[in-house]
């Protein structure tokens, strides 16, 4: 059965990194556009990065721009998340999702229909 898994959360000091990882199984994820959202209790879930199926290309929400790097390994059918410089206002629930649609951005990525989740991973900044 098709599914992402994520991994790589967890508790860490503000200005600490984590690197989240999204991993593929029953579906090649170079065939798919990517996004990473978050959500905290309460609160609508935000898209902070996304990775186009097309050219690779990767966009960023201003709230993580220059701190939040997204990168794919294809030979790992894995998408990662690279957290620099974390804040208190990171802390939340952290998912991947995947849509077979070839170009995607920060603007375009709420709306779209996304073939599959992850079950979502708590990140947690705190001194």
């Amino acid at each position: 059965q098709a599914h992402l898994v994520e991994s790589g959360g967890g508790l860490v000091q503000p200005g600490g990194s984590l690197r989240l990882s999204c991993a593929a199984s029953g579906f090649t994820l170079d065939s798919y556009g990517i996004g990473w959202f978050r959500q905290v209790p309460g609160k609508e879930r935000e898209g902070i990065s996304c990775i186009s199926r097309s050219d690779g290309s990767t966009d960023y929400a201003d709230s993580v721009k220059g701190r939040f790097t997204m990168s794919r390994d294809n030979a790992k059918n894995t998408v990662y998340l690279q957290m620099n410089s974390l804040k208190l206002e990171d802390t939340a629930v952290y998912y991947c999702a995947a849509v077979a649609i070839s170009k995607i951005t920060i603007a375009t990525m709420r709306l779209l229909p996304y073939d599959y989740w992850g079950q979502g991973i708590q990140v947690t900044v705190s001194s």
